[in-house]
């Protein structure tokens, strides 16, 4: 089941936005050209907020180590993370930003 987060324009382009569903950290990212996407928030290599962090082309970047994952599959592309972190299920619908919880690609 999918659950509303926000309208799509609300996330600027190039930024993520931090929400909690069920106890669930996730970053929601709108990526350079527009695509909208969900990671969880957490960086594998520290407790730290990826949506604090920086959003290039498809990937998005922990601020404080600059370890980048993949917008699509959640992996690092470079240390010092190594372990990948979930993907989730985004839908647009009438203008409203949709997650489904479940990851469709687990840590």
């Amino acid at each position: 089941m999918s659950i509303r987060i926000c309208a799509e324009d609300e996330i600027e382009l190039g930024t993520a936005l931090r929400v909690t569903i069920d106890g669930t950290a996730i970053a929601v990212v709108r990526d350079s050209a527009g695509g909208v996407h969900a990671l969880g928030d957490t960086c594998t290599h520290g407790d730290i907020s990826l949506a604090e962090g920086f959003v290039e082309d498809d990937t998005l970047e922990c601020w404080a180590h600059g370890s980048k994952f993949s917008l699509t599959t959640g992996k690092p592309l470079n240390l010092p993370a190594y372990e990948p972190v979930p993907v989730f299920a985004v839908s647009i619908v009438d203008g409203d930003v949709y997650i489904d919880p479940t990851p469709v690609i687990s840590a």
